[in-house]
Formats: structure tokens, C-alpha cells, sequence
């Protein structure tokens, strides 16, 4: 498993409305520094002041016989007041995908009080917002 295909089974599973940073931990525990700091920020800022961003339009090669590889849906977007999560799958392969969506605030929280460096799955499993298994 690849974020990227955690990624594609999120978009067909996920009911919850809101900004996510998605990671996949194959191991025992996250590093919170996984989250990069511009992550955060935009994170915390859709959820409070307001974040603007445009879509990057996408590059037309010379030779290309193709002018667009996706049509973009719109040209930008500005978010405020959002929930914005951190969505963290905790993996093995054939045995278990369970995902916890922790708000970023309480991400925050997590790195200031956790006396430690990484998120394991037990203190997902207590501060997360949602939880769901991608086995069912």
C-alpha cells in the first residue's frame, strides 16, 4: 500500500466534509513531524482565518499532442471555518486499515503534550474524531 492508493480508497469511502492531510503508517507509530509545517498552517487556516488557494493549471509541452492531461474544476478556492483533519491509516498488509480523522487542533495538542515524537495507533484511537476499518 502507497498513500497514493490510500488516497484513492479514501475518496470513495470518506462521508465526512472537510480539508485532510492524509498519511499511511505501515509501522507502529507516526512521526509527527510527517506533518510538514506548511501542512499545518494551511490546515489551521482553513479552519479558522481562511486559506486562499489556485489550482495549479497544468503545463502544455511542445510536441504535446495532448493540451490538458485533466481539466481542473474551477481556477481557485478560498476556505474558512472548515474542519481540517489529519487522516492517518495504521496498516498491515491483509490484516488491518483502520483510519482515525484527528482535527488538527488537537494535532497540535498531540505534539505540545505528548512527550514523545510520533503518534502510535493508542492515542489515535483516543483523540480521533472519526475512526473507521477499510477492511469491512
Amino acid at each position: 500500500m502507497r498513500e497514493r492508493e490510500f488516497q484513492t480508497e479514501f475518496g470513495r469511502r470518506n462521508l465526512v466534509e472537510g480539508c485532510f492531510e492524509l498519511k499511511l503508517c505501515k509501522g507502529t507509530s507516526l512521526p509527527f513531524d510527517a506533518l510538514k509545517d506548511h501542512q499545518k498552517e494551511a490546515l489551521l487556516a482553513t479552519s479558522g482565518k481562511g486559506l486562499f488557494h489556485k489550482i495549479t493549471d497544468q503545463p502544455v509541452f511542445k510536441g504535446s499532442k495532448v493540451r490538458f492531461t485533466r481539466p481542473k474544476p474551477f481556477d481557485c478556492f478560498f476556505l474558512t471555518n472548515t474542519d481540517s483533519y489529519v487522516v492517518v491509516m495504521f496498516w498491515i498488509p491483509r490484516k488491518k486499515k483502520n483510519v482515525y480523522y484527528i482535527s488538527i487542533e488537537t494535532w497540535v495538542y498531540m505534539v505540545e503534550a505528548a512527550g514523545r515524537k510520533s503518534l502510535n495507533e493508542e492515542m489515535a484511537i483516543e483523540f480521533a474524531t472519526f475512526k473507521e476499518s477499510y477492511l469491512k
